[in-house]
């Protein structure tokens, strides 16, 4: 059980519990990080799985820079973290490690 889950609300961003081991905490994602993807859709990257709704799409296409939150939902039937998209932020430009 994730942290979001032991307190009930899955939209919560994921906060490790004291007991697990350390591991990558991503709190924003952009769109050249998820390789750009033209469709709605479930999609594995690294970190787990993340779905990506077609006014998540609108959302880049028209501000390409912006970094949405990523929130946990779940973790999936193959022990992976299920993510979604949740309130975004715009920028002007890119750094070197999100393009």
């Amino acid at each position: 059980m994730t942290g979001s889950e032991a307190d009930g609300d899955p939209d919560q961003v994921y906060q490790p519990r004291r007991d697990e081991p350390p591991r990558s905490t991503i709190n924003k994602i952009t769109w050249a990080q998820v390789g750009r993807v033209a469709e709605p859709g479930r999609y594995m990257f690294k970190f787990g799985w993340l779905t990506i709704t077609a006014e998540d799409l609108a959302v880049w296409k028209l501000y390409p820079n912006a970094a949405f939150t990523l929130l946990t939902r779940a973790t999936a039937a193959d022990g992976k973290d299920e993510f979604r998209l949740g309130t975004f932020e715009l920028r002007d430009t890119l750094s070197l490690s999100e393009k």
